[in-house]
């Protein structure tokens, strides 16, 4: 498929990269955007040579939320489709087998910050500032602020959703919004060689780590051990699991089948 507003790597290393392209609009999403993104984290769901995916942008902001352009004069039943539409990458990314890290810098935004937090793992660059702003413009971020309130809780959530401040990055890190910040000038370097680290381990092992993980999140905690022992024993019968345990006894790195 052709981009025109993403580039993609995943040829040259495990780590596929998605890189949101269009620095003169700050990277808002317009409904190209999330369809091209969409179809960008299906081509490295489905390429098996891709182990993690990492998700940056060029230019000033990661992203700067919503194309409002694009809300003029439409039904309440096309609003609907519109906005189900803009927040499918949310969706995809935890129902992906692969890892996604996002690699933040400048401002992310409404779905700039759904987009962030969604992401399995996220870094981001000192100068990160994130927020739910839609509210400023007499909108809301009730869809991004989902993704969000599973990690802060639901007073903090209420709070980003309904004043609409800007976090900078030390706050997100505190907040566990992030995991980890770096100076923006080794943001990309720093993104990469976490991603390479990840996609050295058991991509079986991650995979069934990550599907798990989310399979079991609305779950009640005895059900959850349950859940998650059913899916330990399915990895401990595999070959790369084996591999694994093997390697590590043999002080080798191990080589994965992933089967």
């Amino acid at each position: 498929m052709t981009y025109a507003s993403l580039t993609i790597e995943h040829d040259a290393s495990p780590v596929g990269v998605i890189t949101l392209n269009q620095p003169d609009t700050l990277n808002t999403f317009t409904s190209s955007m999330a369809e091209e993104l969409h179809m960008a984290l299906m081509e490295m769901e489905g390429d098996p040579a891709v182990r993690v995916v990492l998700i940056r942008s060029e230019g000033r902001a990661f992203c700067a939320g919503i194309d409002v352009n694009e809300l003029e004069g439409q039904s309440p039943l096309e609003y609907r489709a519109w906005i189900g539409h803009m927040e499918q990458p949310f969706t995809d990314i935890v129902q992906m087998k692969t890892p996604v890290i996002a690699a933040v810098q400048g401002v992310a935004a409404a779905n700039g910050m759904g987009l962030a937090v969604a992401a399995d793992l996220t870094i981001a660059a000192d100068n990160t500032r994130m927020g739910l702003t839609a509210i400023n413009v007499g909108l809301n971020c009730v869809g991004p602020v989902l993704p969000v309130a599973r990690v802060v809780g639901r007073k903090k959530a209420m709070e980003l959703l309904l004043f609409g401040e800007l976090i900078p990055a030390e706050e997100l890190l505190r907040l566990g919004l992030v995991n980890r910040v770096v100076p923006r000038a080794d943001l990309d370097k720093e993104a990469r060689a976490w991603a390479e680290k990840l996609a050295q381990k058991s991509p079986l092992a991650v995979q069934i780590a990550k599907s798990s993980f989310y399979a079991s999140e609305d779950m009640n905690y005895a059900q959850q051990f349950d859940f998650m022992n059913d899916a330990f024993a399915r990895l401990c019968t595999a070959d790369d699991a084996k591999e694994g345990v093997k390697a590590f006894f043999e002080k080798r790195t191990p080589e994965w089948k992933f089967r």
